[in-house]
């Protein structure tokens, strides 16, 4: 891969749902915000011209933030459309005449896993994969022989540095905030190891169920859809060593050798559940064993976090929206007051709906007596980053800037985690919508809990 920016931006699946949501109002901010200029070409099969890919894009800024005549004018101005199917050549050659003389174009595949093999063998065949970049959305492979599979299609006409593997998670502001807060403030790394922290906490809870997404959701399941990789990669930002070095490579090799330190899951450490109503959702199979509820229990084998016992859940119906991960540190050796000792101390990363960094403490109550109460001191709070996501990581990627990328070894080092539990999964359990899962969640974690509940936003 040569170095610079890369001179066009071709995506595959343009009339797709990814493409309607998310990737017209991320080319949008690269165009007004970023300076982004190049020839933006859309590629799919559906018998449209450049009229309809147009109105397509007006119709999705629309829906998402809005856009005025003279940069909307801009914006459609870099756009251009191929009409095609996939497996045809006559596709390849048309998308060449549409890039005209760009040398380092941007190949972003937001279609099926499926197809990947097919795209990137015709790129390669039509003398598009030379200098190019070649962005992938997730999944990457549904456990970890497909995922390996996966990465040998994409490897054989591309190099691992010109892939970048799109975790949108990784994009988000305050997922990155969680190791700047780290790394930036030394006041945290004397307490960051199994001395001082009892135990770690990471909820990704959601409010809503699978609404109109039924067979996706049906054929994936809340361990594959956000634990395998969302929060993998959180637990990631929050536990691996310090980056050494500069280069891009720094932070994903400490991520990396963080998850390749992870225990692997077996049927003791999870519980999988599933809300009451899951099964009358139009998509979903009778009878579904497809989990909408996931708890587990992880080990990190490394000097700095042996014994620290990490609870991650993630589910759907449950009594508020929010994600956030919580560090707890161990109760004082002693009581000093003759208060029974108790672990209150922690660090709250609040990930979503709103960012926050806290603190928990306890102070003395008011009063003659030597009794504490537990208080929280908010350290930092704001609203989530106005630059979404896709923006940044598809400029990053156009920059050949792979930090917030997932990387061959990490996305192999995360199915590892999680493949024996895809072997031999355990049954799931009922739960009450606007609960929080089914009670077995409790006892998984036992003495170490309770669960910290997020709060819903303000």
């Amino acid at each position: 891969m040569s170095d610079g920016h890369s001179d066009a931006i071709v995506f595959f699946g343009a009339t797709g749902d990814l493409a309607y949501k998310q990737i017209f109002p991320a080319l949008l901010g690269l165009v007004l915000e970023e300076g982004v200029n190049v020839p933006i070409v859309g590629v799919a099969k559906a018998g449209w011209g450049i009229d309809a890919f147009r109105a397509r894009a007006k119709d999705s800024l629309d829906h998402h933030g809005g856009v005025d005549p003279a940069n909307f004018a801009k914006f459609v101005s870099l756009l251009r459309y191929v009409d095609g199917d996939y497996n045809d050549p006559q596709t390849f050659e048309l998308l060449k005449q549409a890039l005209g003389g760009a040398k380092r174009p941007l190949h972003y595949l937001a279609i099926p896993p499926s197809l990947f093999g097919v795209v990137v063998s015709a790129l390669a065949k039509a003398g598009l994969s030379e200098n190019a970049r070649l962005v992938v959305e997730k999944p990457f492979g549904r456990d970890r022989d497909s995922a390996a599979a996966l990465n040998r299609i994409l490897l054989s006409d591309f190099p691992e540095e010109s892939i970048f593997r799109i975790d949108h998670y990784l994009g988000k502001e305050p997922v990155q905030n969680i190791a700047y807060t780290r790394f930036a403030n030394t006041i945290f790394e004397p307490l960051w190891n199994r001395q001082y922290v009892r135990s770690i906490q990471i909820t990704m809870a959601e409010s809503f169920g699978v609404q109109d997404r039924g067979a996706f959701y049906d054929s994936t399941g809340a361990l594959r859809d956000v634990l395998q990789n969302h929060l993998l990669q959180v637990l990631a930002n929050l536990m691996m060593e310090p980056p050494t070095g500069e280069d891009h490579e720094a932070s994903r090799d400490q991520k990396a050798a963080l998850l390749k330190a992870v225990r692997p899951l077996d049927a003791r450490s999870i519980v999988r559940g599933q809300y009451r109503g899951y099964q009358a959702v139009p998509g979903v199979r009778p009878n579904s064993p497809v989990e909408t509820f996931v708890a587990v229990k992880l080990t990190v084998d490394s000097w700095r976090w042996a014994g620290v016992p990490i609870y991650i859940r993630a589910g759907k119906c449950l009594p508020a929206t929010a994600a956030e991960a919580v560090v707890q540190f161990h109760a004082p050796p002693r009581p000093v007051f003759g208060e029974e000792a108790s672990s209150i101390g922690h660090m709250r990363l609040r990930i979503s709906p709103d960012v926050c960094v806290a603190l928990g403490l306890k102070v003395k109550r008011p009063g003659e007596k030597m009794i504490g109460e537990p208080v929280e001191l908010t350290l930092n709070e704001q609203a989530e980053s106005l630059t979404p996501p896709y923006q940044r990581l598809l400029g990053d990627a156009m920059r050949g800037d792979g930090e917030l990328f997932g990387r061959e070894d990490i996305v192999d080092a995360q199915w590892r985690i999680v493949q024996p539990i895809l072997a031999n999964p355990p049954a799931c359990e009922e739960y009450e919508p606007g609960t929080w899962g089914p009670e077995a969640a409790e006892a998984l974690i036992g003495s170490d809990g309770p669960w910290r509940n997020p709060e819903p936003s303000a």
